[in-house]
């Protein structure tokens, strides 16, 4: 490559299409910044590597963002001890970070965003002690977060998004006070509490999103009075959310919530939507308006039987609604291009949400078309937008990127998959982790990309014809059980009571049968057990679940109880929670009952002291010795009803050896062990997902830690157990459930327990049989 000169330069940026040389030294007259020399190639198409010759220039601004540079980023770049800036983000680099790097002690900005840097980051970057910006999102780094960011205290923006890094947070971030922007997402590795912020006064953007967060919000957020943008999404943070009134950027909302506002009206047995486009005809489909504007954290009841959800804000550049809408920058020549001129798009996340669907199974297909991102040899074809998608909370689609799938741009790729409909709702999630490109081509075109929506019932839908003969048979039906029913009330007053009496005088002539002992053994069959009155002929009704059914089993309870404890009004304690208690319709749907013992959780109280109520197995030790009642008994008594349907096997009747006196015991025997997959039920055989079994017991274990400050809440349960958040683990001492807790006062009951039955397994109920199970203690005097 020639050194750029006169038409080629353009104020102070050349753009060019070759491969980078070490023509450019010495750097050309004019060249010069404001802060000294440097060089802009910004949004070129330059391939190859930095040129060794580069280490020679006294360069103070070296800007390579966006262009196809790969290779490893050279070392000799340390050598370079003027740099004050040097950004190569939107490239191909690959390798580790140079620790040469740590020798530009003048260095102010770091920006190394969107490459392919692998390793851990070098221990010499602390000596960049006047950094203002570091920037490493979109890489695939190894290891934690350093502890060496406290040495940048002149730090202003930190983005460290989707890079591959570990949890937690350090605590000792603390100490960059002079933050304007905190970025941090998709973390790996272990969770932590929130980190110490307070005294970053002057945050105008905060980004903690899916950092394995737990904990409560800091009331201290109220007081970044210069906040713009606050993102805590994706997180396991409970308790009350403070006053944020002040801080005008953000918004709530809960999409379930909306979604129940709108009721449905009649079945549903397919959707057509074409994405942030107009209504269009496409054969017989009818594609129906989707030119929302939307925006961030808004949610759009566009029809009767749909709507969508966005979320997220495009943090760099200014906030207009045509960022919400992808428009085609070219003719298309596809087939039925009227789907592809425009697409919803979105800086974070969006969720379609089918409404009113009939029951039963759908084909969905997912129609894309890259509009956006040129495919010509120029720094518009650089961007990669690379995203997630999940169909009823399965993902189905991991780092999609809609320009490798569909060989090239202004090309149509549509994916197709399977979905059953329950309840009556599909929905269909876009979600961007943090991947892919945010500058180029140009801010703010980063995010998923959806062009149109088909969903069609996989069986056929009833005919009018038919739905009004069976209004027809069915009022017909009414009338008859009605008039039948009428005449056997009428014949039962007039004749039922002289019957009866007839009946009680002609049973008085009725004389005693006599036996002997032989008869009565032979009927007997020698006095067994089973034929004692109340039970001889009982046959207990079991169900032979499978383990996807489980799996669904659990999340029910679990978001039930969320829905109790956090969703509800009236926010209520159940105190007897088991088996028993769960019922399964025709779906196998589980529907928690018997709200006999429930009391309201006041929320002025962090407890309430109670007489003691419930089962016995099931209760919380700080209540069931103490009274001591908050929603976390409701959490421990889950964690028992979760290890029994993996292990298919009733807590308080199983015992497996005489050291441990229930199955909760057992369960904690192998986690010190290291064997939990002993738990699983036999009966599963090899049908059954490992990572998923396990994940429920770490789940129940530690719903039923003994301290109730250490259970989660049973929002948390729900997104641990489906995977969506790392599940905490805390070391129980081996003797945690000895005399310190009281239980071996409870070991008696277990054993009176056990001796009452002789039955391995309790299923929970389908709702259309209920059986007792277990002991219930409950008191006269109880409020």
């Amino acid at each position: 490559m020639a050194t750029p000169t006169g038409p080629h330069l353009t104020g102070r940026k050349c753009h060019c299409i070759t491969i980078l040389s070490p023509a450019i030294a010495p750097i050309p007259t004019g060249w010069g910044w404001g802060w000294g020399w440097g060089c802009d190639f910004t949004r070129n198409y330059l391939s190859g590597n930095i040129p060794r010759e580069w280490a020679s220039l006294q360069l103070e601004y070296m800007s390579l963002t966006v262009n196809k540079l790969s290779g490893p980023i050279p070392s000799f770049l340390g050598n370079i001890s003027t740099l004050r800036y040097m950004s190569m983000e939107s490239n191909m680099f690959s390798g580790t970070v140079p620790p040469q790097l740590g020798q530009l002690v003048n260095l102010e900005n770091l920006i190394l965003n969107t490459n392919n840097l692998t390793g851990e980051l070098p221990p010499a970057l602390a000596n960049l002690t006047k950094l203002t910006e570091f920037r490493i999102s979109s890489n695939n780094f190894s290891g934690k977060i350093p502890n060496f960011i406290h040495s940048w205290k002149q730090l202003q923006k930190l983005e460290i998004q989707a890079s591959g890094l570990e949890g937690p947070i350090p605590s000792s971030i603390s100490v960059l006070t002079n933050l304007t922007e905190l970025r941090i997402s998709d973390l790996l590795g272990e969770g932590s509490n929130f980190p110490p912020l307070g005294n970053m006064k002057g945050l105008k953007k905060l980004m903690l999103r899916g950092c394995n967060i737990s904990g409560s919000i800091p009331k201290y957020l109220a007081e970044m009075t210069e906040l713009q943008i606050l993102d805590l999404s994706f997180n396991k943070l409970e308790g009350i959310v403070p006053n944020l009134e002040g801080l005008t950027q953000i918004e709530f909302i809960e999409f379930d919530e909306c979604l129940d506002s709108f009721p449905c009206l009649k079945d549903q047995y397919s959707l057509h939507i074409n994405c942030g486009g107009g209504r269009t005809i496409i054969g017989d489909i009818v594609y129906e308006a989707d030119e929302d504007l939307a925006g961030p954290s808004k949610f759009v009841p566009t029809r009767d039987n749909w709507g969508f959800s966005s979320t997220g804000d495009f943090w760099d550049r200014d906030r207009t609604t045509k960022n919400y809408i992808a428009h085609n920058v070219s003719m298309l020549g596809m087939n039925d291009s009227e789907l592809y001129t425009r697409a919803r798009l979105s800086p974070l996340s969006y969720t379609y949400y089918g409404r009113c669907l009939a029951d039963g199974n759908y084909t969905v297909k997912l129609h894309f078309a890259e509009i956006v991102i040129r495919g010509n040899k120029s720094f518009h074809s650089l961007g990669r937008r690379i995203f997630d998608v999940y169909i009823q909370e399965k993902l189905e689609l991991q780092d999609f990127n809609i320009v490798q799938a569909a060989q090239g741009v202004d090309k149509v790729v549509v994916r197709e998959f399977k979905a059953v409909v329950r309840n009556k709702t599909l929905d269909i999630r876009f979600h961007w982790a943090g991947k892919g490109t945010t500058a180029a081509p140009e801010g703010g075109t980063y995010g998923p990309l959806i062009s149109a929506i088909s969903v069609k019932a996989d069986f056929e839908p009833p005919s009018d014809g038919k739905k009004k003969i069976f209004i027809a048979v069915g009022a017909v039906a009414v009338a008859l059980v009605l008039f039948l029913i009428l005449g056997i009330l009428w014949w039962k007053v007039c004749f039922g009571g002289r019957i009866s009496r007839e009946q009680e005088l002609r049973g008085l002539d009725l004389q005693t049968g006599l036996f002997t002992l032989r008869q009565i053994k032979a009927a007997t069959n020698s006095f067994d057990a089973a034929n004692k009155i109340g039970e001889g002929g009982q046959v207990e009704y079991q169900l032979n679940l499978d383990w996807s059914t489980r799996q669904r089993i659990c999340v029910g309870i679990a978001r039930g109880l969320a829905f109790l404890h956090e969703g509800s009004t009236l926010k209520i304690v159940h105190r007897d929670i088991k088996a028993n208690n769960i019922l399964l319709d025709t779906n196998l749907n589980p529907k928690i009952s018997d709200f006999g013992l429930a009391k309201l959780d006041e929320e002025d109280n962090t407890h309430i002291s109670t007489r003691v109520a419930g089962t016995i197995g099931y209760m919380a030790p700080e209540y069931a010795l103490w009274g001591y009642l908050t929603y976390k008994a409701d959490v421990y008594s889950f964690g028992v009803v979760a290890l029994e349907l993996v292990a298919g096997k009733n807590n308080m009747k199983y015992r497996p050896n005489e050291d441990c006196f229930c199955l909760l015991d057992w369960a904690f025997v192998l986690q010190q062990k290291g064997n939990l997959m002993e738990l699983v039920d036999p009966k599963l055989g090899t049908e059954f997902k490992k990572d998923e079994a396990i994940r429920m017991i770490k789940v129940a274990l530690l719903c039923t830690n003994p301290s109730p400050a250490l259970r989660p809440t049973m929002s948390a349960v729900v997104s641990m157990l489906k995977g969506q958040t790392v599940i905490q683990e805390y070391p129980l001492n081996p003797s945690i459930y000895g005399d310190e807790f009281g239980f071996e006062a409870l070991r008696g009951q277990y054993d009176q327990m056990q001796l009452q039955s002789s039955s391995d397994i309790e299923p929970l109920n389908h709702s259309s049989h209920t059986a007792q199970s277990g002991s219930s203690l409950t008191s006269s005097q109880d409020p």
